[in-house]
């Protein structure tokens, strides 16, 4: 279950983002930068999925300035950098951490990379800018990937 609506391991990430009420920020912005065919491709697909709560806590406007036609591929690279290629489940995010002497670096969609660290048996995922995003709820299994709910958006 995330955002009161269960998600089904048969369905690729956008069928089951849509029914989300915590990812109606997020849908819109893949919507707007006309990423719904890629996100409903065959992946595989790691997505750290900002609830709307984490879109909040944004400077104020920050949203609506990326909503707009002219700010596309701005909002395109926001959304891009929350994407790594393959499949990486919580076990294998904590593993590759380990193995790394407490941090592993992930190379985003978007080209640039993120740093997830393991602490007080949490998994964060920290942005270029430093911003630490917590996933709260990890392995939600997708027919094309896997999503890790986080409570902060991560900024290239």
């Amino acid at each position: 279950m995330v955002g009161g609506a269960a998600m089904y391991p048969s369905k690729n990430i956008i069928e089951n983002a849509v029914n989300s009420k915590d990812h109606t920020t997020l849908v819109a912005a893949v919507k707007a930068a006309g990423l719904v065919e890629t996100l409903e491709g065959p992946g595989p697909f790691t997505v750290f999925a900002p609830t709307n709560e984490a879109f909040v806590k944004l400077p104020a406007g920050t949203v609506d300035t990326l909503l707009q036609p002219d700010n596309k591929p701005k909002l395109t690279a926001v959304l891009t950098y929350h994407v790594v290629p393959g499949r990486l489940t919580a076990m294998d995010l904590t593993r590759m951490v380990r193995e790394g002497g407490g941090k592993t670096s992930l190379t985003t969609v978007e080209g640039e990379p993120l740093i997830v660290t393991r602490a007080h048996g949490h998994l964060d995922v920290t942005d270029a800018k430093g911003d630490v995003a917590r996933i709260t709820i990890g392995d939600v299994m997708q027919s094309n990937g896997v999503i890790h709910v986080v409570n902060t958006v991560l900024l290239p």
